[in-house]
């Protein structure tokens, strides 16, 4: 039996959340996206988690220390983007049932975003929480892959396959490695991402696992729905692979200053007790917080603004990353 990377529904120890600094990131949004940053932090502590919100320096720490809840820990950390889901150590547990961490090789998103602290923070997270550490330099972000606990992940050809990542490697090679690292034995290759996602397409804006073989996905709402094509196409490609595929709304068209956001439900954050669901000031937000409500009836979900968040790139799922219980 090799390593297998846990489903986001098992029991964690605790989450990794960053928390907003760059104002050229977040230009006009700063302020607010940490505002809201702390209230997802601030809830999923609430809950009885620990959170562990990494600041990027004292006026950083001082700043969230005024917006979160005592129960927030935070922790002083050099970090350039806040997509810890991205940049953050991806944990496995081994045949032996002891946890160890994943670095995978990083490069910007492409080459596309390249702050200082992204390329080390995985690995610094990973040795204070006392875990052995494996590295491959194949290029993986957390966010382009979801697995399901029993080997099945889904992933993008519109990431994974992108020349800007890995054009070394075939499709046959890249299976091998999510194979070998994670034990994702078996791949959903879906399609495209959602339209302006900047990180070329991560699955964990448009299908998530929620349960074995059971898959999310967005359904269009809308005829003016910029990615009603994505979704669908995305439905019948699990569909075809024997996936069972829930729907759930979209937040439909979107847009700031006139281009069209990727704004997705789908970017919610499980925790041990939590399902934290962005929303966006939508009709459908509290369609869309219901739906995701109903697949887990073992944790409360709520739905907190991020559409703050969302204009510095991301949501609450891009920007956390959870310690499996040991």
């Amino acid at each position: 039996m090799t390593a297998i990377m846990p489903p986001e529904w098992a029991p964690q120890d605790w989450i990794w959340i960053g928390f907003p600094h760059l104002a050229e990131e977040w230009p006009g949004w700063l302020e607010p996206a940490q505002v809201q940053m702390a209230a997802f932090a601030s809830a999923v502590a609430e809950s009885g988690q620990q959170v562990r919100l990494l600041v990027r320096d004292e006026a950083n720490e001082a700043r969230a220390r005024q917006l979160v809840s005592s129960k927030v820990v935070l922790e002083r950390r050099v970090y350039g983007d806040v997509w810890l889901r991205d940049t953050g150590p991806l944990v496995v547990r081994e045949a032996d049932g002891s946890r160890s961490a994943r670095r995978f090789g990083f490069n910007g998103w492409g080459e596309k975003y390249q702050m200082p602290g992204d390329q080390e923070i995985g690995a610094e997270l990973a040795r204070d929480a006392g875990l052995a550490i494996t590295s491959t330099p194949m290029i993986l972000e957390g966010g382009a892959v979801d697995g399901d606990g029993t080997g099945l992940v889904a992933t993008t050809e519109q990431c994974l396959l992108n020349p800007n990542r890995n054009p070394h490697l075939s499709r046959e090679q890249i299976e091998a490695e999510l194979a070998a690292q994670l034990g994702f034995t078996r791949v959903l290759w879906l399609g495209d991402g959602l339209i302006n996602d900047h990180t070329d397409g991560h699955v964990d804006n448009l299908a998530r696992f929620v349960a074995p073989n059971r898959l999310v996905v967005p359904e269009a709402t809308g005829q003016d729905d910029p990615n009603a094509a994505i979704y669908a196409d995305a439905a019948a490609r699990a569909a075809a692979a024997g996936v069972e595929v829930v729907r759930i709304p979209s937040p439909g068209l979107l847009t700031r200053d006139g281009v069209i956001e990727p704004a997705s439900y789908v970017n919610f954050a499980i925790t041990t007790h939590l399902v934290v669901v962005p929303t966006f000031g939508s009709p459908h937000d509290a369609e869309g917080v219901a739906a995701i409500a109903a697949l887990f009836p073992d944790r409360e979900t709520i739905g907190l603004p991020g559409e703050a968040v969302l204009a510095g790139g991301g949501g609450f799922h891009c920007a956390s990353q959870q310690m499996p219980a040991a």
